[in-house]
């Protein structure tokens, strides 16, 4: 298990090819389809708000790596990196399969190198799960599995996206346990990823009870967080609407923890849930509203976390 919930080292992929995906947008109720005389604007908002985002990060004292998306594919959602790979303190890499063909175009071994050969990450093992796709079978990175590092727990939502045999291979391959439950929004339509209803950091977790419609499988999520010593700060589904569950929490170069989550998300917060949170974190937040808005995913979809050991 790790000895710290929070990376301080996230990679980033920059919105060259940014836009509105139909195809992901079947199992996606967040995203909004965009006017095709409108795409060059968009696609230039994108940009703006990742730069915002990656410069606050890094005001904030963490570690951000970017890599650009534009090399002749077409990939839409490639900000979103935390889908196609996940990265751990063993030095494993993991690769995931993807629900939407034009979503396996972001999968890039060459960003895996640079960690490597350019920023000194150990990388020991990739295991590669993308063939699953073949079998009709996904799971999508840290988007499906919200993990808890510390006590070995993944969180999951199944949906079309996140496949419950999946679920447990990765489940044996790190050695955790898992807690699996179904979510749907207010319209009763699957949320297609759990860390869009919760985050769980080091001494709390923020997630969206109601979503959670079988009361047995609610109970089970609720005491597992308690049990392991979590602070449970509910949302609610309109909170969640303004992807107030989807945060990450993060420790910068003095080693103090930061809670990164959009400006939507930070302004649909009350006072009792921006104090509570407070209490541990500090709270950092940034504009993404065009990212949200056609992609539909936020903050935390557009960090992928490296845990990987880093040569002396």
């Amino acid at each position: 298990m790790l000895n710290s919930q929070a990376p301080r080292t996230v990679m980033m992929v920059r919105p060259d090819c940014f836009g509105y995906n139909p195809e992901t947008a079947a199992s996606n109720a967040f995203q909004q389809a965009a006017d095709k005389d409108n795409i060059e604007n968009i696609r230039e908002q994108a940009l703006a708000e990742f730069n915002g985002l990656v410069s606050t990060l890094k005001a904030s004292g963490t570690e951000v790596i970017v890599f650009g998306s534009d090399d002749g594919r077409e990939t839409p959602d490639a900000v979103f990196p935390n889908n196609w790979v996940s990265f751990h303190p063993d030095g494993k890499v993991i690769l995931y399969p993807m629900l939407a063909p034009s979503r396996r175009q972001e999968r890039r071994l060459e960003f895996i190198t640079a960690l490597e050969k350019q920023h000194s990450f150990e990388v020991g093992e990739i295991i590669d799960l993308s063939d699953f796709e073949r079998q009709g079978l996904f799971l999508e990175g840290t988007g499906s599995l919200v993990m808890d590092y510390l006590h070995g727990v993944i969180y999951c939502n199944h949906s079309p996206r996140t496949d419950k045999i999946l679920v447990n291979k990765v489940a044996e391959i790190l050695g955790f346990t898992t807690c699996q439950f179904t979510a749907t929004d207010s319209a009763g339509q699957d949320i297609y990823h759990t860390n869009v209803l919760m985050c769980v950091g080091e001494s709390f977790a923020v997630v969206c009870l109601e979503a959670i419609t079988n009361l047995t499988e609610r109970s089970e999520v609720e005491l597992s967080l308690q049990k392991t010593g979590h602070e449970v700060i509910e949302i609610t589904q309109h909170q969640l609407n303004q992807f107030a569950g989807n945060m990450m929490e993060m420790k910068n170069n003095h080693n103090q923890s930061i809670l990164v989550m959009s400006e939507g998300a930070y302004n649909s917060l009350t006072d009792k849930q921006l104090s509570g949170l407070a209490k541990y974190s500090e709270l950092v937040y940034s504009p993404v509203d065009t990212i949200e808005k056609y992609g539909g995913g936020s903050v935390r979809c557009m960090l992928a976390g490296v845990f990987l050991p880093r040569k002396q």
